[in-house]
């Protein structure tokens, strides 16, 4: 009955997941205002309410849209942006027609406006609604129930609200916790494919050049049996701290391993990945971590070539790493513009070197 997404693609990306979600939410949300207002059209019809049928019948085409263009296009018609106008406009000419039978239908659609429009928006459109609701219930109502309609709903309106932020903090929260790395706050393998992909694809139509640049660190295992994990863990943590201040704000820093490291570098030739990643080397070697363990690194740069895969990509730079670790570490060594076939790779990923 609901959209779904590929089951792969949602399961190996934690943004798609949330973006899923969030749209099974409006999905059913609209489903059921859809199913909710058929018998309305035929009461107030029956009733010689003809404009309110009209209205409700734009209420209800509105809804089969988004149903339909989510279902079959993946895409929100119009941003939901009609739900909480003709929202509005019925509730308020139905509780002016209807009295309070018209009236109850004004908590629903409120609450619902929080879960279909983005948080900000809501609000707004909250606002207008409750004054609206207000303005109606003064001329239609005693006083006293004016004053217990208006603060009723302006509460639900804020209960409302709030679930919704809480809802969409811990989407957030849930989102960079699938995402990055808990140790480092790096971004794990989740986001490796999409983060490349998109790079290749402005390779493809923009003539516009990325790189990347994998680093190792040398004889890491060393450190964990010399000075234990914890040690190993804070060398960890203060090495991507050094990373992180060469990088540019649009530059993405991946821990793809135990102790490797994937930058992805936009806009950036191969000759400037290159000397970045010298740059880091030395910045690694030149000072000790936790004042007495030394450490070096080996890495490779690789610049996209037009028409290859991300794998593909990845790949020649886990083989120009390979080099470096075989030629002594602690050096770069820039990959070449096709990859080596003899090399055995899995054409799903990268398998970088890893110290025993």
């Amino acid at each position: 009955m609901s959209p779904s997404l590929s089951t792969d693609k949602v399961a190996t990306n934690p943004t798609l997941a949330v973006l899923g979600f969030k749209r099974q939410i409006v999905y059913h949300l609209y489903f059921w205002s859809f199913i909710a207002v058929a018998p309305l059209i035929l009461v107030q019809w029956s009733h010689g309410n003809y404009l309110l049928s009209t209205l409700l019948i734009f209420f209800r085409t509105n809804a089969l849209l988004v149903i339909a263009f989510l279902r079959f296009r993946g895409t929100y018609f119009l941003k939901g942006r009609l739900f909480p106008l003709l929202a509005v406009i019925c509730a308020a000419y139905s509780t002016s027609i209807n009295g309070y039978a018209g009236l109850y239908w004004a908590y629903p659609a409120a609450t619902a406006v929080f879960f279909l429009l983005p948080l900000r928006e809501a609000t707004i459109s909250n606002i207008l609604f409750v004054t609206v609701m207000a303005m109606v219930s003064f001329l239609q109502f005693p006083e006293a129930d004016f004053w217990r309609i208006t603060f009723s709903l302006g509460l639900t309106c804020v209960f409302a609200m709030v679930f919704a932020w809480l809802v969409g903090r811990l989407q957030d929260e849930l989102t960079r916790l699938a995402t990055t790395d808990p140790l480092t706050g790096c971004l794990n393998r989740s986001q490796l494919a999409d983060i490349l992909n998109s790079q290749i694809q402005m390779r493809e139509r923009y003539e516009r050049v990325s790189s990347l640049i994998l680093l190792d660190l040398d004889y890491f295992k060393t450190i964990n049996d010399q000075w234990g994990h914890l040690a190993g863990d804070k060398v960890l943590t203060e090495l991507t701290m050094r990373i992180r201040r060469r990088l540019r704000e649009s530059d993405q820093l991946f821990r793809i391993g135990g102790e490797e490291f994937m930058l992805v570098l936009p806009e950036t030739r191969q000759r400037d990945a290159e000397t970045l990643a010298q740059e880091l080397l030395i910045c690694i070697s030149a000072r000790p971590f936790l004042d007495d363990i030394r450490v070096t690194a080996s890495a490779s740069a690789a610049e996209v070539v037009q028409g290859e895969t991300w794998s593909v990509w990845l790949n020649r730079a886990d083989q120009s790493l390979y080099q470096a670790k075989s030629r002594g570490r602690n050096q770069v060594v820039s990959a070449p513009r096709t990859a080596d076939t003899s090399s055995p790779m899995d054409d799903g990923g990268t398998d970088l070197i890893a110290d025993t």
